[in-house]
């Protein structure tokens, strides 16, 4: 039940009723807006209908809104509606709307909230996709974690998603990270291998890597030349890199559907060849030149004739070269065989999630799957800024376990997975953030993630007391159920019922705009209403939550607090984040 949805066919119903004859009524409703206003002192509802329409109905903003205001005020469940500013109608609701609302969060459980926008339509994230050639980063972390939240989203929403990782195995990063194993194994055979030499990798990872090569091959590969084993020590370290990331990512409470090997792109029989020859016979490429660009010049800029593709034609502000002088593909030729596979594998709705230093790279996706599909297909590029990791508000030192950099590893083990989860979400992923191990542990309203957990761990206590204080009577979820939901009718309980009715609107745009910080924010402040009623309840006796000379009362404010734990746990859990009942 989304109450702000329905409200808006009421307000859509009132309008074809003044207006029955303009036959722009549905383009001019689908502009029109129903929300909560800015400020809550303006009533619970507004709407803008009679600003996005007076033009065509050839009247002021003021006049369509006060026609419609008498219209709306005969609704019993409408207090009161008034004309604001240039013609916003602000609405206020009668009591029972939001009594109401609570009677559907009890019976929908977690379902509550639950839209149908997905129909089934299937949907392809894509996000980490971190070199294989060690264990993850904390620059990885925030795009896995956004990705995952992300399908979570998506998934609730009634959409069928794959979860998809891109394993980059076809660079020469990765004969360096073979070349890499091999002396650590080496280094096991009992060679001393002294320091790692510059351009190979020096992480301490590699170390069980080595030791598993020396248990599989023995000294097999020991003064041969590097024609005799790189190959298969390449597809070894391979195997074990992505079992690193794996674990890494299960660290996160990250799984993937779908792991795709850049490997099947390349060769003559690979997705590139295929997909050059296809673009081609599509009249998509041609041989020519690329002007000097301004400024810098990109990495893919040559001063020569070249396979050019029209992206241009698709929204770019540059057509791009897909084959480079010494005749391999460019990074942008795999990137477009890889999104038309995903085409042809029945992703018409993509997304992708990439790092800060890719932020250059929308146009370009946009136009390869526009290109690949006829318009069929659409991608939504999202970029996760960096997170700058300190400690009491200085930067971290680097890990040992990498050689490098901070590891997923490194950041879970210390504050746990739900603060890393939490705090990443709670913050919107085109923005820098900072990442402060000692704040996420602190138990105060600054931790974002304690503030949550610990309402809905106060929230599962009010039950306890209850069980406590009224021993007599056995609560259960039917007698909640049951509860006279019309004895909620002071102005605390009513605001916390009117935070409830929010989330339906709340998560149906949240999936809509691709963006789960919206949820972690809601959530927050639901929280806060929360805590905000239980503190009044301190110094206020008749609204604390268990009042055992009245049984009506208490049955109604425990199905209030009910709902408002059903909502969180629901939130928390598609944030990945775990929901306690008590809090040490």
């Amino acid at each position: 039940m989304d109450i702000f949805a329905s409200f808006a066919k009421r307000i859509s119903a009132a309008f074809v009723e003044l207006y029955p004859e303009n036959a722009d009524a549905q383009a001019l409703l689908e502009r029109a807006s129903v929300a909560p206003p800015r400020d809550p002192a303006h009533g619970h509802m507004s709407t803008n209908i009679a600003m996005v329409s007076a033009k065509a109905l050839k009247q002021t903003p003021r006049a369509v809104a006060q026609e419609l205001a008498k219209v709306l005020r005969e609704d019993p469940d409408i207090i009161s509606v008034e004309v604001a500013g240039p013609g916003f109608l602000n609405l206020r609701l009668a009591p029972h709307v939001w009594q109401r609302v609570l009677r559907v969060v009890l019976e929908a459980k977690s379902d509550f909230g639950r839209p149908e926008t997905g129909a089934g339509t299937r949907v392809n994230v894509e996000f980490v996709s971190a070199n294989p050639t060690g264990p993850m980063h904390v620059g990885h972390t925030r795009g896995a974690v956004f990705g995952d939240a992300l399908a979570s989203l998506l998934d609730f929403c009634g959409y069928e998603v794959t979860r998809e990782y891109y394993v980059n195995d076809a660079g020469a990063q990765v004969d360096v990270l073979a070349r890499s194993a091999f002396l650590r194994y080496r280094q096991v055979l009992g060679e001393d291998i002294g320091d790692i030499p510059k351009g190979l990798y020096p992480g301490d990872y590699l170390v069980p890597v080595g030791e598993a090569l020396a248990e599989e091959f023995g000294s097999r590969f020991l003064n041969k030349p590097e024609s005799d084993w790189l190959a298969l020590i390449r597809d070894r370290v391979l195997e074990a890199m992505l079992d690193l990331i794996r674990a890494d990512l299960a660290d996160l409470g990250v799984k993937h559907d779908f792991f795709f090997s850049e490997k099947t792109l390349h060769g003559k029989a690979g997705k590139i060849a295929q997909t050059l020859e296809w673009l081609r016979a599509e009249g998509l490429v041609y041989e020519g030149r690329l002007e000097a660009p301004k400024g810098k010049a990109p990495e893919d800029w040559e001063d020569r004739e070249q396979t050019l593709f029209r992206a241009k034609d698709f929204g770019d502000d540059t057509d791009r070269p897909l084959i480079k002088s010494d005749g391999s593909y460019t990074y942008f030729a795999a990137d477009i065989a890889y999104h038309r596979d995903k085409f042809l594998r029945g992703f018409n709705d993509q997304i992708i999630v990439l790092g800060a230093d890719h932020s250059g790279y929308t146009k370009r996706l946009q136009a390869a799957v526009k290109a690949v599909s006829a318009g069929k297909a659409a991608i939504d590029v999202k970029i996760c800024q960096i997170v700058r990791l300190l400690r009491d508000g200085k930067p971290v030192k680097m890990s040992k376990r990498s050689g490098e950099l901070v590891t997923v590893a490194d950041v879970v083990g210390e504050v746990g997975r739900d603060a890393v989860r939490f705090m990443l979400l709670f913050r919107r992923n085109e923005a820098t953030m900072d990442f402060d191990f000692a704040k996420v542990k602190e138990q105060t309203r600054d931790n974002p993630v304690f503030y949550v957990q610990y309402a809905h761990a106060r929230a599962c206590s009010v039950a306890r007391i209850a069980a406590r204080d009224m021993p007599e009577v056995e609560f259960s979820d039917g007698l909640l159920n049951d509860a006279d939901l019309a004895l909620l009718c002071s102005e605390a309980e009513l605001e916390l019922l009117q935070m409830l009715a929010q989330w339906p609107r709340l998560v149906a745009s949240a999936a809509r705009a691709h963006e789960p910080h919206r949820v972690a924010f809601y959530l927050y402040d639901l929280a806060g209403a929360f805590h905000a009623f239980w503190a009044k309840g301190k110094s206020e006796p008749r609204l604390r939550f268990v009042n055992d000379n009245d049984l009506k009362l208490t049955l109604a404010r425990l199905a209030m607090v009910s709902g408002v734990r059903q909502v969180l746990g629901l939130g928390l859990g598609l944030l990945g984040v775990s929901a306690p009942r008590e809090l040490s």
